[in-house]
């Protein structure tokens, strides 16, 4: 039986855990929260730890502001362990009871060319997926196939289908069968306009930024402009389509793969728990994606990464031995003074915020997973794991 569906413990654990983070922020009229991701839209899969949470800051007092400063502040009135992660625009972790919320400020925008930050639309993704998808059980049943066949997540170094990309295609089609159906006959490209933006696909491939094309384009329903399929590549397009033309249940099972043949890279040895295998293999991969997500909270770049029923594999660059900490913006005198009463001397600033160069705790990746594995949850997860 495949295991897709979270059990009402875990959805009952996840609520909860939910309510409380949010209660300790009340909405006003200028700044709102607003729930994301996967758990937002209920297509999440069993194992799920990672929680959206976009902060909409209203458009006409913002647009112009330091919205990440402003976000900063005030979780750190809140929460202690505050994580900035730096992207198009800084956006922030908290982990609560092995639950990873990622707070993102936005601006509330009505409509995706308002935009100044591409961060600023994807409220927009889960209002889209929330009104129009029906089947939301065959959105699992698409993540969990392409989860066994290594082609999930839109990440550089894994070139997959997205969350997102996998919620538009059950949307348009209709259900997970018809998706299968459909790309079993794919041939060399596919191209897709739920929303009919263009008259053509002639038409839309002019139009379209060309460094964002491939051979899978989806035009995104929210964003005409933006090809939502852009992060899959032509490879994993034409694995994909393999998979569906000699579908059958044994495709859900996961991929196995001889790690023997990987060069440069950091294996780990994996014994599940005992138990159902299907339960099993959901604990793996949650602990799976919790590496991956520690690696980059430490600072470490995963160049390519996999797993299956006995191991976990991961290529990446180790790091330098110090790291830049950022502080908060230099307009908020009362937060830079209190960031330097903690660093002192060490303190320096940038055009706007100030920061401080500390040591790492691990610029090694295989002695940071060596200590990794060594924490209390992993055994919650997993029988046993090791370097190997």
């Amino acid at each position: 039986m495949l295991n897709i569906v979270p059990s009402s413990e875990e959805k009952k654990k996840l609520k909860k855990t939910v309510k409380e983070f949010l209660s300790k922020f009340k909405d006003s009229r200028d700044i709102k929260f607003f729930l994301g991701g996967s758990y937002a839209k209920d297509t999440y899969l069993p194992g799920n730890r990672d929680i959206d949470v976009f902060v909409k800051f209203n458009f006409s007092k913002y647009k112009d502001e330091d919205i990440s400063s402003v976000l900063y502040v005030m979780l750190r009135k809140k929460y202690k362990e505050v994580h900035v992660v730096h992207g198009s625009r800084d956006y922030f972790h908290i982990v609560i009871d092995d639950i990873i919320f990622e707070v993102v400020p936005v601006l509330d925008v009505k409509k995706a060319s308002l935009a100044v930050n591409v961060m600023d639309v994807s409220p927009l993704h889960v209002k889209y997926v929330k009104k129009r998808l029906k089947r939301k059980d065959d959105v699992r049943k698409l993540k969990a196939l392409l989860k066994a066949q290594h082609l999930y997540g839109a990440e550089s170094h894994l070139q997959g289908f997205s969350g997102y990309v996998c919620e538009l295609l059950v949307s348009h089609y209709g259900s997970f069968n018809k998706v299968v159906k459909k790309f079993s006959s794919v041939k060399d490209s596919l191209f897709l306009d739920p929303a009919k933006h263009y008259s053509s696909s002639g038409i839309a491939l002019k139009l379209l930024n060309k460094s964002k094309l491939g051979a899978f384009v989806l035009i995104d329903p929210v964003q005409a402009e933006r090809n939502a399929a852009a992060g899959v590549s032509s490879l994993k397009l034409k694995e994909f389509v393999k998979v569906c033309s000699e579908f059958s249940l044994d495709s859900f099972v996961l991929k196995e793969v001889d790690v023997s043949s990987l060069k440069g890279y950091i294996v780990l040895s994996v014994v599940g728990l005992e138990g159902r295998k299907d339960v099993s293999l959901s604990k793996m991969r949650a602990l799976y994606d919790r590496i991956l997500r520690s690696f980059s909270y430490n600072g470490f770049f995963v160049k390519d990464s996999g797993w299956d029923s006995s191991h976990y594999w991961f290529k990446v660059k180790s790091l330098s031995k110090t790291y830049r900490h950022y502080g908060p913006s230099l307009k908020y005198s009362e937060h830079v003074k209190a960031f330097k009463k903690k660093y002192g001397r060490k303190v320096k600033s940038s055009k706007s915020k100030v920061y401080v160069e500390l040591d790492r705790e691990f610029s090694d990746p295989s002695k940071f997973l060596e200590s990794f594995v060594k924490q209390k949850f992993v055994k919650e997860k997993v029988k046993r794991i090791k370097l190997i």
